[in-house]
């Protein structure tokens, strides 16, 4: 057990739940960020442009998102060059094979491919033959086996989740909204569990109500300590940068969440905002104003994921940029504030409790 131990740490190979559950995901999200949904953004913009060429660059970014994303997770977990590229192949096989769960078929099997190729590199004097092939075999083969009913178990749990939201609207907006919120804040990745979950539609759109209201809320009411700069870098960088200020007072998560919670069902109950452009969109929220970005390619023309669902691209009414402007910026905004002020009042935040 000694040497097992010692050859894994020689490997770096951590079986982890911050490795696998934290690095990894954030990893495939980025993959995912500098593939599909660049894709998506890309192919939108050419289509209403009617610039043929922007919208085959778009296509062919959106075609390499598996191999992106097990490249990307490959990096997360320190893999070796030979691991490394090998992983393409990988990625490829997974999310073909993974259908509508894609990307968690690929952040499953990368993973062990990964590590198995890692095991293997640098130990045999034929390592330009030994570990590609070993990380191409286990991964490929994982995928011919296991992806079709990992693909199958996501996108029956994302079906769940639109259905129920589609059923009780005021309900899951809540659920939805504040569980994706959080987990934007949490340092692990929301883009990457609503891509895995295929999240779109009206459950889209509580998941993008929710992250906006933790970014745009925490961005707005502590300008007082972090000014245009802070406004700045959680507005449409991260509220994850509020986790340190969170673990030292709790309390202070409680203005954007609540916001969540009020937001959610008035996109889902009032304004009937979807999110049918890439899933990845949906657990973005105002990060580079790509939530709001993924609604606007939704209307006009929805992902893969979105039209397996029933959607279909609109002409969006005042009505539709109204609910998105009030539900992504104006509410989160003046709601986050207000609740915060409270929370003041009541002694539960302090001058200096949000400073980055």
């Amino acid at each position: 057990m000694t040497r097992f131990k010692e050859f894994l740490a020689r490997k770096n190979i951590v079986f982890s739940a911050r490795r696998y559950g934290i690095d990894a995901l954030g990893a495939m999200a980025q993959g995912l960020f500098c593939s599909l949904l660049i894709g998506t953004i890309l192919k939108t913009l050419g289509q209403q442009l009617g610039w043929a060429f922007l919208t085959d660059i778009g296509a062919y970014a959106m075609a390499v998102s598996g191999p992106a994303m097990a490249v990307a997770i490959g990096y997360a977990l320190k893999a070796d060059p030979m691991v490394l590229f090998s992983l393409a192949a990988v990625g490829w096989a997974a999310n073909a094979e993974g259908g509508a769960g894609g990307p968690l078929a690929v952040l499953v099997i990368a993973i062990v491919a990964a590590e198995c190729g890692k095991a293997v590199s640098k130990e045999t004097k034929v390592d330009i033959l030994v570990t590609p092939a070993v990380t191409i075999f286990v991964g490929v083969a994982l995928a011919k086996l296991i992806a079709p009913p990992i693909g199958s178990a996501a996108g029956a749990f994302g079906l769940v989740i639109d259905h129920a939201t589609k059923l009780q609207p005021f309900w899951m907006g809540i659920a939805v909204s504040v569980l994706v919120g959080v987990a934007l804040t949490l340092p692990i990745s929301s883009a990457a569990i609503c891509s895995v979950l295929g999240l779109t539609g009206l459950a889209g759109g509580a998941a993008v109500a929710g992250c906006c209201a933790q970014m745009v809320g925490f961005a707005v009411m502590s300008f007082k300590e972090n000014r245009w700069g802070g406004l700045v870098s959680q507005g449409i960088g991260t509220s994850m940068l509020q986790m340190p200020n969170i673990i030292r007072n709790p309390r202070v998560w409680i203005a954007p969440t609540l916001t969540a919670a009020i937001t959610g069902p008035i996109a889902t109950c009032v304004f009937g905002l979807e999110m049918n452009g890439a899933p990845i969109n949906s657990g973005m929220g105002t990060c580079g104003l790509c939530g709001q970005i993924g609604i606007w390619t939704g209307w006009l023309a929805p992902s893969e994921a979105a039209i397996e669902k029933g959607a279909a691209a609109i002409t969006p009414t005042g009505f539709d940029w109204l609910g998105l402007v009030l539900i992504c910026f104006v509410l989160p905004a003046i709601l986050a504030p207000a609740i915060n002020a409270v929370c003041r009042r009541l002694g539960w935040v302090k001058d200096g409790d949000l400073t980055l």
